[in-house]
C-alpha cells in the first residue's frame, strides 16, 4: 500500500510500499517572509519518522531552513541539487545526496530516481544558478517546480501517480511555473494513472486574502477541468492539506 499526504504547498509525504517515508521540500511554518499559511500548519511530531527529504530547488519557499531543522535527524538523508549541499552543512542530516537529473539514490528500502524540472532557479538575485529537479520513488513523480516542457514525456510509462505543481502562492506566476492549464498538458505527456495537485492553496501574500482569496480554491478546479480536456484517461484526486490518499499495491 502506498500513500499520499498532501502537507500544502510542496509538501508532500509519500510513503512507499516497502515502508520508506520521504518527505518532498518541507514548509512547516505559518509565515515564510511575506507569506501568511491559510491551512493547518504541520508538524515534525505529527508527520512522524522521515528517512528521507527530497529538496526540488533552492528557492526560499522549497529550500525553507527552519523546516528542515526542525526535521534533521542523524538518521534521516537529504537528496538535493549539486551544489546545494552548504546550505544545509549546520544541519544533522546523514548522508546528505547532492544530485542531478539521472542519479539513483537508495533510500531507505526504496530507489530514488532524480529528474529534471525546468524552472530558473537561484537562492539569492546574485548567487549562482541551480538545477531545478523533480523526483520518481515508487511509480510516484514529484515533479518539484517546472515549465512545461516536451521532455516531460520521457517519463511516460514509469509514472503512476503524478504530484503537479499547478499554481504559486501569488496573484501572478513568473517564468518558469505550470498554470492549471500548463499542469494539464504536463499530466498528458506523463500520461499517469492518478493526478495529485499540489503548489496551490496554501499561502498567499500578506494583505491579498480579501481580494485574490479565490486563488485558495479554484487552481485544483481548473486543473480537473483541464484534465479532462487533455488527459481524460487520468484521474484527479484533489486533496486538502493533511488529507492522505491510498493506493492498493494493485494498482486501482
Amino acid at each position: 500500500m502506498r500513500r499520499i499526504t498532501w502537507l500544502g504547498h510542496a509538501t508532500v509525504l509519500i510513503e512507499t510500499r516497502d515502508g520508506t517515508r520521504l518527505l518532498t521540500d518541507p514548509v512547516l511554518r505559518s509565515r515564510v517572509a511575506h507569506l501568511r499559511r491559510h491551512t493547518p500548519t504541520p508538524t515534525a511530531e505529527a508527520i512522524g519518522r522521515v528517512d528521507g527529504v527530497l529538496v526540488s530547488h533552492v528557492h526560499h519557499d522549497h529550500l525553507d531552513r527552519p523546516s528542515l531543522k526542525g526535521l534533521s535527524q542523524t538518521s534521516t538523508g537529504i537528496l538535493l541539487p549539486r551544489g546545494a549541499g552548504q546550505l544545509v552543512r549546520s544541519l544533522p542530516f546523514d548522508p546528505v545526496h547532492q544530485v542531478t537529473a539521472g542519479d539513483a539514490v537508495g533510500v531507505g528500502g526504496t530507489e530514488v530516481h532524480v529528474v529534471p524540472a525546468w524552472h530558473p532557479t537561484r537562492r539569492w538575485p546574485r548567487s549562482a544558478e541551480l538545477e531545478a529537479l523533480g523526483y520518481v520513488v515508487d511509480g510516484v513523480w514529484f515533479a518539484g517546480d517546472t515549465d512545461l516542457d516536451d521532455g516531460m514525456e520521457a517519463l511516460r510509462g514509469s509514472v503512476d501517480v503524478a504530484l503537479v505543481p499547478i499554481w504559486g502562492w501569488g496573484p501572478s506566476l513568473g517564468p518558469g511555473h505550470l498554470d492549471p492549464e500548463g499542469a494539464a498538458r504536463a499530466v498528458a505527456l506523463v500520461a499517469p494513472r492518478v493526478a495529485i495537485p499540489i503548489h496551490w492553496g496554501t499561502y498567499l501574500p500578506f494583505g491579498l486574502t480579501r481580494r485574490h482569496g479565490h486563488l485558495l480554491r479554484a487552481p485544483a478546479l481548473q486543473f480537473a477541468a483541464h484534465v479532462a480536456r487533455y488527459a481524460p484517461s487520468v484521474r484527479v484526486e484533489t486533496l486538502s492539506p493533511g488529507e492522505t490518499l491510498e493506493l492498493p499495491s494493485n494498482g486501482s
